[in-house]
């Protein structure tokens, strides 16, 4: 998109942001909540386009009173210079301003609104990896709740170390799969684990999987396809641990996919529970399909289909954090494994977006 097109594109969405903030102080629209929940939305997304775009406009404007004292300076060294040096950093602004417009014009992901499961498996590893599963659940739920979002474990099994085989985390909250959607694949560490005698260092996996979430709309679900069985919870847990047919283990025939839950107490929450869960992989799987054509970025940004990527690598020995995507490395991993994960996602966002400008622009 050359800057002509650009800048015409631009134009249109500021008059149709200026026509939507009139449409927000119609008390008629207010009125009907759906319809301005809709409008709202597509006032907030357009905002920070319009917000970038003007400060576009005041940095061309300031570029243009520079290069006029440039042009009056002719006679006069020390202004002229100072004029330069204004205008360079002036333009350097300008190009940032259109490499970020450019980007915000992109087409958008139609999930990136969604709430997303977060599903953790332990790899390679032992019970280190099962130890790892239940850190890197923390690591999200500490981000998320930095987010104000809300978390909930849908499905888990726990192991009588500490740590969990699997485990499935539901993100309830504005823009979670935009943000969390590049932490799909495996999650590698090295450290020594607290069982270890010897005191040597160990290397294990889990995988992450990250699918967003879907409505019940969108995924049809027959109840003829499904097996539902119930069964005793096994495991850590209270008193009605192995004394009530309340867990729930459902099959989706056609797929074969499997999905099971216990960790309520009531069979009906952990039914619905484990149905969230299985609408969402039945998403993800018509997405995969429907993006066939566009499999080569897919691989690029999570991974093969079966999360077999190594994506990071978190040694504790050495407080790092190295993402092999986009070869970041921060000597931080204390901070990361609490949450602080904000730095390490705007790197990914604006690298995976940038690759998408270039084959915009090829």
């Amino acid at each position: 998109m050359n800057d002509e097109l650009l800048f015409e594109k631009l134009t249109v969405l500021e008059q149709r942001y200026r026509e939507l903030t009139r449409e927000l102080g119609n008390p008629d629209l207010i009125a009907d909540g759906r319809k301005y929940r809709k409008t709202a939305r597509a006032y907030r997304e357009l905002g920070e386009v319009i917000a970038r775009f003007e400060e576009y406009r005041k940095l061309e404007a300031s570029a243009r009173e520079t290069r006029t004292v440039l042009a009056d300076s002719a006679d006069d060294p020390e202004m002229k210079a100072l004029a330069e040096d204004e205008l360079a950093a002036l333009e350097a602004g300008l190009d940032g301003c259109r490499r970020d417009l450019r980007i915000l014009l992109l087409p958008k992901d139609p999930n990136d609104d969604r709430n997303v499961m977060i599903e953790i498996r332990a790899g390679t590893g032992g019970d280190e990896a099962t130890l790892f599963a239940s850190d890197v659940l923390r690591m999200y739920a500490r981000f998320a709740e930095r987010q104000g979002w809300k978390v909930e474990i849908m499905s888990s099994s726990p192991t009588g170390v500490g740590g969990f085989k699997e485990v499935v985390l539901l993100v309830e909250g504005r823009g979670a799969y935009s943000r969390l959607k590049y932490e799909s694949g495996v999650h590698r560490v090295q450290r020594v684990p607290s069982t270890e005698a010897s005191g040597r260092l160990h290397t294990s996996a889990v995988t992450v999987a990250v699918l967003p979430e879907a409505d019940a709309v969108e995924v049809d679900i027959q109840e003829k396809d499904l097996r539902v069985e119930t069964f005793c919870s096994s495991g850590p847990g209270g008193q009605s641990v192995n004394t009530t047919y309340s867990a729930v283990r459902i099959t989706h025939r056609p797929t074969n996919l499997v999905v099971s839950c216990q960790d309520e107490k009531s069979q009906i929450k952990n039914k619905a529970k484990a149905m969230r869960v299985l609408r969402s992989r039945l998403y993800e799987m018509k997405m995969e399909e429907r993006q066939q054509a566009l499999a080569d970025e897919r691989k690029a940004m999570v991974g093969t289909g079966d999360r077999s990527q190594k994506i990071r690598t978190y040694n504790y020995p050495q407080n790092r954090v190295s993402d092999h995507r986009i070869g970041l490395t921060v000597h931080r991993l204390d901070a990361i494994m609490d949450g602080d994960l904000a730095d390490t996602i705007d790197a990914l966002t604006t690298h995976f977006q940038t690759e998408r400008l270039k084959k915009e622009v090829a």
